[in-house]
């Protein structure tokens, strides 16, 4: 078939899926069109993937968005319930809510991201190097794997702040260094299914290092798995922050962080439910958003499914 009647067929959707690659660049249009595709299809998927679009989008939008500023209070309008004037009602403090959820959010998306840039690359070249290796420095690395996953993830992340101090830096680093070692593992796994494979002994023989094999052949392998984690992995981050917020150990007040106001809002939750109903709402919605984007992008970038 030739390019001209498969475009009439189909136009260039058609050829982009039927025609071999003639190039890296056209195989990885095709890759991102059949993932896009594929994620499409998914409806939660593409649901949890709209929620965070929207959640992004309002975060960088909340200076515009946000009808009062975050902090400004006014102590003749407090604890006033959702009204037109205000949405999601005031605080103890008259501060609008709705104005502190829409700067919250990025704080939550800051926390969430620097702790996926910490721990995915971390548990990923430790993985990988580590089932690549083997022998002495798999043993090693996976008993260190081991120590960290014998704590449960929110215990180990109290411990490590505690230990640096309250605030939001330290939180990023107490919640990464409990974040690892499941990518490592899981990483481990995949690099142990192609460490003996024929393009890593082809690598070899041309005299590639150690490290360039592992850095340029094996961890791409593990890339899409740990991608997949590490994504279903977001709403543990998001509710592990919120807890150490609600907990005094993260965002600090007067800082609208979703645990920190969810932990304010609680003595008002019987006659006051809006206060911590709104906060508790977020974290929720933005945490199934994370699970249904991460379940879609695991069934599209599964190689079983090829």
């Amino acid at each position: 078939m030739s390019i001209a009647q498969d475009h009439d067929r189909g136009g260039w959707r058609a050829w982009l899926e039927t025609e071999q690659a003639d190039s890296p660049g056209q195989a990885r249009a095709q890759a991102v069109w059949r993932a896009w595709r594929g994620l499409a299809r998914n409806r939660a998927a593409f649901a949890g993937l709209a929620v965070l679009v929207v959640l992004i989008t309002v975060a960088i939008l909340a200076p515009v968005l946000a009808p009062y500023p975050p902090y400004a209070q006014d102590l003749a309008s407090r604890l006033l319930p959702p009204s037109f004037e205000h949405p999601l009602g005031t605080d103890d403090l008259g501060r609008d809510i709705l104005s502190r959820i829409l700067y919250g959010s990025r704080i939550t998306l800051m926390m969430a991201a620097l702790v996926a840039v910490i721990a995915g690359p971390l548990g990923l070249l430790v993985g990988a190097t580590a089932g690549y290796l083997g022998g002495w420095v798999d043993v090693v690395a996976m008993r260190v794997v081991d120590v960290f996953l014998s704590f449960p993830s929110l215990i180990l992340a109290l411990a490590f702040v505690a230990a640096l101090g309250p605030g939001i830096e330290n939180a990023v680093i107490a919640i990464a260094l409990s974040a690892w070692p499941p990518i490592a593992r899981l990483a481990r796994a995949e690099a142990l299914t192609v460490r003996h494979s024929d393009y890593i002994a082809a690598a070899r023989l041309q005299g590639a290092s150690r490290f360039r094999i592992v850095v340029l052949h094996v961890m791409p392998i593990c890339l899409p798995s740990v991608v997949i984690r590490i994504t279903l992995n977001m709403a543990g981050i998001i509710l592990t922050a919120a807890g150490l917020g609600f907990l005094g150990l993260g965002a600090q007040p007067p800082s609208p962080e979703w645990g920190a106001m969810l932990a304010s809002g609680r003595q008002f939750m019987l006659t006051n439910w809006w206060l911590a109903a709104t906060p508790g709402a977020a974290i929720m919605l933005v945490s199934l958003a994370f699970n249904l984007l991460g379940d879609g992008l695991r069934d599209v970038l599964d190689p079983r499914d090829d």
